[in-house]
């Protein structure tokens, strides 16, 4: 049974975040096949944007498909201190944003969540005026906002950054933006939505130029259209906003979360197991299919859908580059990291959007992965198996990981850093239990308790033996 807490300030279901989660560990008894049917939730950095997007509409939102995350329920407490009223039955959240009481966003919970800053987009075009702290997130490098305040800039706004918060202003005295000719220095996935959002209520056309590609930047400005915005261009490096006066209500399904369904894929994979996957959309997943194939890894097409992956006769090494889309995702990276560890031969991953990325290499060599990592680099020597160990999640693509890893590890795997699983992924421990995994989730305790009792049999299993000999 899922645990699910209601939160009274804004009517949405906790998962088992922090603190929670922090006294929490998966275990994973490895090495056992899986097989059967994985449904897919919607994609967290979709449902997260969206989230914040309803800021746009002074009417109601209905957003299906929304992923049980720590996340989505932080991203509630923030639009709630906001003024607005949300709801949450199943995967469908009901969002009003008919009065928006305060322009200033919370400290405390802004720092917790990265994707929350992207609200400064929506708050300016609404009200004129935001004051948003620097965001927070997983410690895997660098992600400044100087991208999303320069846009904001060109579209009139004045932006000043003090004590760590970012006060945004409209001067002119309409309170309203204006559009502009934006090129991005990178194509950042967040500054594009932000400015994407923003320009929707701006008066004029603006053009934001190198702009991020990937598929949630498209269902964000598939969102926004259907409130009413006029957007073209989004999956291209060039996105064309022609601002409205005002957006309307509307009943959106969030798209499925490609990078969970590429765990899955990578969980398959390891274990050389039979596993269907749906619902997805196969185009968003082609750099993570096309390396899989390339190590021996047969994935199925079967429904316009829905992916089978199939066992492989061999895993056969590879390199990978992490580049923005549509190349291989940085999200990816560290699942993927897992199971080049046990395939034939040397693998090279450089890391090129985050610089500090490759912290789980080091997690991996505690279960007997054999991997090297200079700078951005890790250079991955096949071992012919994983063995059970205990080891940490540093952040949430790392936890997911060491996950992926322990399904193959002989022997018994103990997981900690659960508060960031849990910010990306939907029971995962729930989903790989229907499929056949031998994972569980316990309380530190509980499991300090289980490691005592198993060493206690051993001592005394060790000394029967040898009184019998």
């Amino acid at each position: 049974m899922e645990d699910r807490i209601i939160n009274t300030s804004n009517g949405l279901p906790e998962t088992n975040s922090s603190p929670q989660a922090d006294s929490s560990v998966l275990k994973v008894w490895g090495g056992r096949s899986l097989e059967g049917h994985v449904t897919i939730s919607g994609a967290k950095n979709s449902a997260l944007v969206l989230m914040a997007g309803a800021l746009l509409c002074s009417g109601d939102c209905r957003i299906r498909n929304v992923p049980l995350l720590a996340d989505v329920s932080r991203m509630g407490e923030v639009l709630s201190a906001l003024g607005m009223r949300l709801s949450r039955s199943g995967n469908i959240i009901d969002i009003n944003a008919s009065e928006i009481t305060t322009s200033k966003a919370p400290y405390e919970l802004v720092t917790q969540l990265r994707a929350s800053f992207f609200a400064i987009g929506p708050l300016l075009a609404r009200l004129g005026e935001a004051q948003m702290p620097l965001p927070g997130g997983c410690a895997i490098g660098a992600r400044p906002v100087d991208l999303h305040v320069r846009g904001l800039q060109a579209m009139g706004a004045e932006v000043q950054i003090e004590h760590g918060i970012c006060n945004a202003r409209v001067t002119d005295g309409s309170r309203r933006l204006k559009g502009a000719k934006i090129y991005l220095d990178l194509p950042s996935v967040g500054a594009t939505e932000t400015l994407m959002m923003a320009a929707t209520l701006a008066d004029g056309e603006t053009i934001i130029e190198n702009a991020a590609r990937e598929p949630e930047v498209v269902d964000l400005a598939n969102f926004c259209i259907s409130m009413g915005a006029k957007i073209e261009g989004a999956g291209t490096s060039k996105i064309v906003i022609n601002g409205v006066p005002k957006l309307h209500s509307t009943d959106y399904n969030v798209i499925p979360d490609r990078i969970e369904a590429g765990t899955f894929l990578l969980a398959g994979a390891i274990t050389r197991s039979d596993l269907i996957l749906s619902p997805v959309m196969p185009e968003h997943l082609m750099p993570v299919i096309a390396k899989l194939e390339e190590i021996g890894v047969p994935v199925i097409e079967e429904q316009p859908n829905s992916l089978r992956i199939k066992p492989a006769q061999i895993l056969k090494a590879t390199d990978i580059d992490t580049m923005p889309h549509p190349g291989f995702p940085t999200d990816m990276q560290a699942p993927f990291m897992s199971l080049l560890a046990v395939a034939e031969g040397d693998s090279i991953i450089n890391e090129t959007v985050f610089e500090n990325r490759l912290r789980h290499a080091s997690e991996l060599n505690r279960l007997g992965a054999d991997i090297r990592v200079k700078g951005n680099s890790a250079f991955v020597r096949g071992v012919s198996e994983l063995s059970g160990a205990p080891v940490e999640g540093t952040d949430l693509r790392a936890a997911a990981a060491m996950v992926v890893a322990a399904l193959a590890a002989s022997g018994e795997t103990t997981i900690k850093g659960l508060n960031y699983l849990d910010r990306g992924y939907d029971r995962l421990d729930l989903k790989l239990q229907k499929i056949g995994a031998k994972i569980e989730r316990l309380e530190d305790t509980e499991a300090d308790a289980l490691a005592s009792k198993a060493e206690s049999s051993s001592e005394t299993t060790n000394g029967t033996a040898s009184i019998s000999n």
